[in-house]
């Protein structure tokens, strides 16, 4: 059954109006108090004031400029808190240093964290693919444009000789993306020659383009 819409006197409203700001738990307690209204509910005048557009101005947040009220304070001592605090110098059990490997499990590439600074979140150390880092660190940058193709199908294995650098329109091709024929998957002997083919496609590919 479809409850009876409580009634408000104009004082009242006038009343409620001019302390809108206040907040509603406190305004419900004068209110009631002034006016002797035991049958308006918290949530009664929670939704007067919604229907009337009478908002607090309150928007939870905090705005720009203003300080948190803790500032330049100290956290309080409390034994039960204090006994369960980082102490200083402490590092997480789970905290992986410089030489921590593992492999991931999307791509299968092994990652290596290394003692550099991480550009993007300042950290002391960031993660690397570790086939990159070694072949870079013996061959210099990989060239543009292109990638570096695991020769034995192996991405655990991260000799630099094990890694060859291919322009990046080869991987499709060696993926055996319109052949069926994946390199990964192929016999260690057939390997050279499905690279060769590949090659040779990406080449013509190219040369229709620069005719065009």
């Amino acid at each position: 059954m479809k409850r009876r819409a409580i009634a408000y006197d104009q004082d009242e409203l006038d009343w409620i109006e001019a302390r809108c700001r206040m907040p509603r738990r406190e305004l419900h307690a004068l209110f009631c108090a002034r006016f002797e209204r035991d049958d308006v509910s918290l949530s009664n005048l929670n939704a007067l004031c919604k229907r009337k557009g009478w908002m607090t101005g309150r928007t939870g947040r905090y705005e720009p400029g203003r300080e948190p009220e803790n500032k330049g304070k100290s956290m309080p001592f409390h034994p039960n808190s204090a006994a369960t605090r980082f102490k200083k110098g402490n590092m997480p059990h789970n905290s992986r240093g410089p030489g921590h490997e593992r492999v991931d499990t999307k791509d299968g590439y092994v990652v290596m964290i290394i003692d550099e600074p991480n550009p993007w979140s300042g950290a002391a150390t960031r993660p690397v693919h570790k086939h990159r880092y070694l072949w870079e660190k013996a061959n210099g940058p990989v060239p543009d444009g292109h990638v570096l193709k695991c020769l034995d199908g192996d991405k655990t294995n991260t000799d630099p000789s094990n890694w060859e650098p291919v322009p990046r329109g080869l991987l499709p091709r060696l993926n055996g993306r319109w052949t069926g024929l994946k390199f990964d998957a192929a016999p260690a002997e057939v390997k050279p020659t499905l690279t060769a083919i590949a090659r040779l496609d990406n080449q013509a590919r190219e040369a229709r383009r620069r005719k065009k």
